[in-house]
């Protein structure tokens, strides 16, 4: 049978045989994909710090503790007690109101404000920096500064409150203290989440872009049509640590109302502090930990599921 295969053709299939020559042996050779003792520094950090501390509260939550003496096994005394504690159900109901909360409130802002950032122009890297400032304090720090910015006696809404409407004792009304515990954490955090939806807006083609243009559609009709659509994994990617964030807030709450008033902002990493070290039950606040622990992984695995960011298909396919 005569070959009539093209010049072009035999270039190329001479191409494709060395390239896999070459790759069978870098990979004789050692120089294929790393081994898994590159892996082990991190797998033994994880390991150290994650999965020991969490068998343990899990290993606690099944025994009575007080701190001192040695655990007493005491079978699923805690988890039937945590089922029906009506304090774990209002602290579960608060957490996930301010998750809610939080996320309705930091994920318009921040992609928004991520997808201005990505521009290249030099005015808008300038107020970026700027913008970025929150997120290097600490989270002990900004809720100080604004528990005294909100001091009803010495703080500045004191002063400016009434200019707004706002009752200058806030943190004395249990909506007011939820919604100012999420802004605070929003303010905080919300340039993390910018800086996701800055560099996902980067990697958008901007062939798409001019496509568009060309086709008469404005700077509206273009971030519905192929920004949004583009920053759907990026979306999920910012919900998920935002959830977890929001239903892990504990620092916030501790420093600015203490679970007040009353207990209007008793969340549930709050309640598993308060029960394990003030009331010295630390087996009862394993189990609550656990539950936490339990809920925000349902939660992350729900919305990877649901979200097709598991299947990870791309969405520049064709470009």
């Amino acid at each position: 049978m005569t070959d009539v295969s093209t010049p072009l053709e035999k270039q190329r299939s001479r191409a494709a045989a060395a390239t896999k020559r070459g790759r069978r042996t870098a990979a004789g050779q050692g120089f294929g994909r790393p081994s898994v003792t590159w892996a082990l520094p991190g797998i033994l950090f994880f390991g150290l710090f994650a999965i020991v501390p969490m068998a343990l509260a899990v290993y606690l939550s099944f025994c009575s503790w007080d701190g001192l003496t040695s655990p007493t096994p005491v079978g699923l005394d805690n988890w039937t007690r945590l089922f029906k504690d009506p304090e774990f159900r209002q602290a579960g109901w608060l957490s996930l109101l301010l998750t809610v909360i939080s996320w309705a409130f930091q994920t318009p802002i921040a992609l928004m404000l991520g997808v201005w950032a990505a521009g290249r122009q030099r005015n808008r890297a300038v107020l970026s920096a700027i913008f970025f400032v929150p997120l290097l304090l600490s989270t002990t720090a900004i809720a100080v500064l604004f528990h005294s910015l909100l001091d009803p006696n010495f703080g500045v809404i004191k002063e400016i409150g009434p200019w707004f409407g706002i009752d200058p004792n806030i943190l004395g009304s249990s909506t007011g203290a939820l919604l100012t515990v999420a802004f605070v954490g929003g303010w905080q955090f919300m340039p993390f989440h910018t800086l996701i939806y800055q560099g996902g807006t980067r990697q958008i083609p901007q062939v798409l872009y001019q496509a568009a243009s060309i086709d008469g559609a404005g700077p509206v009709r273009q971030f519905f049509s192929i920004t949004l659509p583009q920053l759907r994994n990026t979306i999920t990617t910012s919900s998920v640590l935002m959830i977890v964030g929001s239903l892990t807030y504990f620092d916030t709450v501790l420093i600015m109302t203490k679970g007040g008033p009353g207990t209007d902002t008793t969340i549930v990493p709050y309640l598993m502090y308060r029960t394990g070290f003030q009331s010295y039950d630390l087996g009862y606040a394993s189990a609550i930990a656990t539950a936490l622990v339990v809920v925000a992984t349902a939660l992350s695995l729900l919305m990877v599921k649901f979200s097709g960011f598991g299947s990870m298909r791309s969405t520049r396919e064709g470009m």
